[in-house]
This record gives C-alpha cells, sequence and structure tokens, in this order.
C-alpha cells in the first residue's frame, strides 16, 4: 500500500531543495520527512533520491512515482471533497441540444450524478431556439446549446466546424442541386449552412427536413442526401463524401451555457462542473 502521507511528502520534497524546506511548507521536522521517504523507499524496493548536504534530486525510479503519486494524491482529494462536503439535494431543469446529448455531453451528466445522487435531473432535448424559449419562460435553470455569430448572450464553451455526412463511399453530383437535408427553422445550423451555399454559388433543394439531429442522422445514413452537422456527430457509417474538398466549406458553430437570473445550488453545482469539464475548452 502506498500511504498518501509518505506521497504527499515525497510529492512536496520532489519540489524542494531539501528534506528541512519540504518540511517547513508541510510542518513536519526534517527527521519526520526523512522517515517518511525512508519508508516509502523500503515498500518499494527503489531509491527515490539522490541527496547529499547541498543537492537534492530525483532517481528515475523517483521521478516515474512522482507521476502516480500526484494522480493518487489528486484522486484521493476529489473523494474526501465528495464524502466531506455536505449533500446537494432538490431538482435542475436542465436542457440541451440532442447533438450534445449524442456526443460529449452524458459524461458530464454521469459525473454530476455520480457525485450527486439525491438531485433530480430533469433534461429537456430540444432545438436551441425553443431551449432559448424555455429558459426565458423560466421552464429551465439551464441550458447547453448553440450561439449564433455575432450574438453575446451566454457563456462561451467551445467551437466546433461543421461538415458534410452523409453514408459511405458516397460520390455526390456536383452537376445537380445539392440534395440537403436540414433541421426546421429557426435552426442556427440550417442558417449556417444555408448561408454558406448562398455565398459560395452553388444550387441545392431540400429533400428532408427533421426536427432533430438523430433524424438528419437516419435520413443521411439512409442516402437521402447531405446533412450538415457539428463533427462530434461522424461515425464509421456517416462520414463525408468522397469529393468532399468539391463542397463548400461549413463555418464552425459555437456552444454556450446559459443559465437563470438566480440558480439554485445544484443548478449551480451542475454549471460548474460543465464550465470546467472538458466539454468547456476556454
Amino acid at each position: 500500500m502506498l500511504n498518501p502521507i509518505w506521497l504527499q511528502t515525497f510529492s512536496t520534497a520532489a519540489s524542494s531543495a531539501s528534506f528541512t524546506e519540504a518540511g517547513r511548507q508541510l510542518g513536519l521536522t526534517q527527521s519526520t520527512v526523512s522517515d517518511h521517504i525512508r519508508r516509502l523507499e523500503e515498500s518499494l524496493g527503489r531509491r527515490l533520491f539522490v541527496r547529499d548536504t547541498h543537492s537534492l534530486a530525483l532517481t528515475a525510479d523517483g521521478e516515474s512515482l512522482l507521476v502516480h503519486a500526484r494522480l493518487i494524491l489528486q484522486a484521493h482529494a476529489r473523494a474526501e471533497a465528495q464524502f466531506s462536503a455536505p449533500r446537494l439535494r432538490g431538482r435542475v431543469r436542465f436542457g440541451t441540444s440532442d447533438d450534445l446529448a449524442m456526443g460529449p455531453l452524458p459524461d458530464m451528466l454521469a459525473a454530476f450524478r455520480s457525485q450527486h445522487p439525491e438531485v433530480e435531473l430533469e433534461i429537456t432535448i430540444g432545438l436551441t431556439s425553443d431551449l432559448y424559449a424555455s429558459l426565458d419562460q423560466g421552464k429551465l435553470d439551464l441550458l447547453v446549446g448553440k450561439r449564433r455569430s455575432g450574438e453575446s448572450r451566454g457563456h462561451s464553451m467551445f467551437s466546433t466546424s461543421m461538415q458534410w455526412l452523409t453514408r459511405p463511399d458516397t460520390l455526390v453530383d456536383l452537376a445537380e442541386p445539392l440534395p440537403l437535408i436540414l433541421l426546421p427553422e429557426p435552426s442556427i445550423t440550417r442558417a449556417a449552412t444555408l448561408q454558406a451555399l448562398g455565398k459560395s454559388g452553388h444550387h441545392w433543394r431540400i429533400v428532408c427536413t427533421s426536427g432533430s439531429h438523430a433524424g438528419c442522422m437516419a435520413a443521411a445514413r439512409g442516402g437521402l442526401g447531405l446533412a450538415a452537422l457539428p463533427q462530434h456527430l461522424a461515425s464509421r457509417d456517416l462520414v463525408p463524401p468522397l469529393n468532399h474538398a468539391a463542397l463548400p466549406a461549413l463555418p464552425d458553430v459555437e456552444y454556450v451555457a446559459l443559465t437563470a437570473r438566480r440558480l439554485s445550488r445544484p443548478a449551480d453545482t451542475l454549471y460548474q462542473i460543465l464550465m470546467a469539464s472538458r466539454l468547456s475548452r476556454n
């Protein structure tokens, strides 16, 4: 067993000029620091430091252990924080677009649920414009969705490129109007797609309209036409067409978080987790 107290002493000593300095930072005597390091070295059967009266340096084994020690101490701190904090109770009304629900968002919600099992999550999935309206009407506490170019409302999380996606091995006939699969108005991705086509001079025709990204994906997999979707929705059975380089370039879409004016403690906690997660790259 790697005693976390010894690991904390080791990690502090590794970034200090001496055991005396490490002891000063930890509130320990120099002999106690030496004892912790000795016990750790004995338990591992490896020498961790090369030291003399003037210098202190890690051995190769010490450098390897330092990586593991920091991870262990971080996990230890997270566990202590989870079980020492008062339990959250209540309800969070959370809205999201379905492209995020089918992409990176579930891992973030699972992390929240794991940490706060007594909070009820009420999830609404819909078009971003509908979610904005629900937030304004007081029906949601928090939402994550897209933001139109030029708008400033919301807290920026990340941007991703849009891609032309269709069934594998598709070659688009560029002599014909492009067959489009789109979300209904007032979809942000629909407007961005049509604007890009308008600037490029390409002709198009709308062959399918679906109220969800899942529906657009199903239509594209079925070979009905081209769907312009965020790149995280690409998969083995939904890929760019073979001649995608000849198609108009699509813009990036930005994802933002929006909150009600007053957040409950559970809703604010979920917001903080989302903004600190890999979902947020800012």
